[in-house]
């Protein structure tokens, strides 16, 4: 299987954003996420990337088929989001790239799209003068009744990709879990890496 990748900047990313939004919804609604995606939600959410001349979606295609991708901005643009959680860590806000949802349709997994995300998102952070690129992951508890028996979380690629958690830098984000009446808090952890 052949997987056709495109770095798309700003408004290079308009064409492909519903079908992102699909994809979001479709994987999210997986362990660890569970996320209950509304349409309307994801395009307000993924207008800021079309809109954000330093924004990336690092785009997987099969033909003309968008299968995967994976976004990311510089962190000053979620600072409201992300700032308390970095408060004393030592790190400047301005000088860290923030990589955002990395999704793929499960019969794609396991063919190398996963760097190929990594190296367009961390090629487009050190262009922008990037010092570190940083995500997160959500947390949840290891006996959460929904947890699948053969779940692998992805904390060994990760840390191949020299990429570590940040002890204490722990945000939380709000959305609502398949079967929720209304949105609740997650803990997300943050790993980081230098460039």
């Amino acid at each position: 299987m052949s997987l056709r990748f495109e770095a798309l900047v700003g408004a290079d990313a308009a064409p492909v954003l519903d079908d992102l939004a699909a994809l979001r919804i479709a994987v999210f609604r997986d362990w660890p996420y569970l996320y209950d995606g509304d349409l309307d939600y994801e395009r307000r959410y993924l207008a800021a990337y079309r809109d954000n001349p330093q924004a990336i979606v690092a785009a997987a295609f099969d033909g003309a088929r968008l299968v995967g991708a994976a976004t990311g901005t510089p962190m000053t643009d979620h600072a409201d989001d992300f700032a308390a959680a970095f408060d004393g860590s030592g790190y400047d806000l301005s000088q860290i790239f923030y990589c955002a949802e990395s999704v793929l349709l499960p019969e794609y997994r396991g063919t190398g799209a996963g760097h190929h995300f990594f190296d367009l998102r961390e090629t487009h952070a050190r262009n922008l003068g990037a010092h570190h690129v940083a995500f997160c992951a959500v947390q949840r508890p290891t006996d959460h009744p929904a947890r699948p028996v053969d779940y692998r979380p992805l904390d060994g690629f990760w840390k191949k990709r020299g990429y570590a958690p940040l002890p204490g830098v722990v945000a939380e984000f709000g959305w609502k879990d398949i079967g929720e009446a209304a949105e609740s808090r997650k803990p997300l952890q943050f790993w980081i890496r230098a460039l």
